[in-house]
């Protein structure tokens, strides 16, 4: 049996540095969100968290730097959502939505980053830019890879997969902009209309049913409603 005593505690030493850029990265989103990345100092980010502003220098060189991993946070909570959904065992129709309720759960939940990373990303570096649309680039990929597939298994009508993609990733993302957890439109709602539009975009023939605990956040909620694919209104099941 290893005594305990004699472990190493540079493990713990990493966790709590994670935490605490973790917890700067947070304040600086709300920040970021709420007054704009050059309205935001790295005085008022301390401020919010109650610390000394040497005590940012120990996690991060400066403001830029706090920004590319805000952007790099946001990109990747995405791509994930999709590489997630694109490796089921299950059909293209049923991927499609599965990634479409994945990164919509993304961005109910990690609004703020979501938000940041397309309205700030101006202010990266270009090598730092560079990165993140790399990064984009290979969610488009696989969501093309995807919209391909069921092109070629009849489920949808798609002539242009890279353009397609490119087009449904800007009407998911759309969301996070005008998205409030107070507003009219509940969750529920938000995701029935965006499935209606992603389905019709790509012609598909078979009107989308819920997959049932595919999602987080969105698994709890009652049934969606069964949707025609060109449009016509929805029917309560």
């Amino acid at each position: 049996m290893i005594n305990a005593t004699t472990q190493p505690d540079f493990d713990l030493k990493d966790e709590v540095s994670d935490f605490k850029r973790k917890r700067i990265r947070e304040e600086a989103c709300n920040l970021f969100y709420e007054l704009g990345y050059e309205s935001t100092t790295l005085d008022a980010v301390a401020r919010r968290l109650k610390v000394t502003k040497p005590f940012l220098y120990k996690h991060y060189e400066n403001k830029g730097e706090l920004l590319f991993d805000i952007c790099r946070t946001g990109i990747a909570l995405s791509l994930d959502a999709v590489s997630a959904a694109c490796s089921q065992p299950r059909s293209a129709t049923e991927r499609l939505q599965g990634l479409a309720e994945s990164v919509l759960e993304v961005i109910f939940e990690h609004q703020k980053f979501i938000v940041v990373y397309t309205r700030e990303e101006k202010n990266l570096r270009l090598d730092e830019a560079r990165e993140i649309r790399e990064q984009r680039k290979l969610f488009d990929h696989q969501l093309a890879e995807l919209l391909r597939e069921g092109d070629r298994t009849g489920e949808f009508q798609v002539s242009d997969p890279l353009l397609t993609a490119n087009t449904i990733g800007g009407v998911v993302t759309w969301v996070a902009l005008w998205y409030s957890p107070d507003g009219k439109r509940s969750k529920l709602e938000i995701l029935t209309h965006v499935l209606e539009m992603i389905f019709t975009i790509v012609a598909s023939k078979k009107a989308f049913r819920p997959l049932g605990g595919s999602v987080g956040q969105l698994e709890n909620l009652p049934p969606i409603r069964s949707i025609s694919p060109v449009g016509g209104k929805p029917d309560e099941r």
